[in-house]
């Protein structure tokens, strides 16, 4: 099986209420956590900067635009790996992901942000009160970055 490095932004999307975003990605189309809750996010392309990624991101995966707010690194030393199934190629590879999480506080209450989902990556999303991330199905890196950051218990 052939390994890809990949370095991966994503991003804690909270609400002028402060509830967090979070998507369930879709298992019907290869992503790399079916099945569990995650931040929006994803690869860095080559020629891009990890910030632009990060918007790029965003807005391809939830149609929110985060281009002109202000953007806070808040963790770079996570790491992961998982299996993946290419979309191009039906090809299952081995992917080696280095993590940058950044934090954006969006100017709307959670009512009021205007989603557009990405069908192929995500089936639902929900904005999450803080309290509530420890009774879901996160991600593995997701579940790992909210207890660092104490927003759920540790393993």
């Amino acid at each position: 099986m052939r390994t890809r490095f990949r370095d991966i932004v994503s991003a804690l999307l909270y609400s002028a209420d402060g509830r967090l975003f979070m998507a369930l990605d879709n298992p019907s189309h290869g992503t790399v956590y079916p099945g569990c809750w995650k931040i929006p996010g994803g690869g860095v392309e080559e020629g891009e900067s990890k910030l632009q990624a990060l918007s790029r991101e965003i807005s391809e995966e939830t149609g929110i635009n985060v281009g002109s707010l202000s953007i806070k690194l808040i963790e770079n030393s996570m790491t992961g790996e998982s299996e993946k199934v290419l979309r191009e190629t039906g090809e299952r590879v081995l992917v080696k992901m280095t993590f940058f999480t950044y934090e954006v506080h969006l100017d709307k209450s959670a009512m009021d942000i205007n989603v557009a989902l990405d069908p192929h990556e995500f089936e639902q999303y929900k904005w999450f009160y803080l309290p509530e991330l420890a009774a879901i199905k996160l991600s593995p890196p997701s579940r790992e970055l909210f207890g660092k950051l104490g927003l759920v218990p540790g393993p």
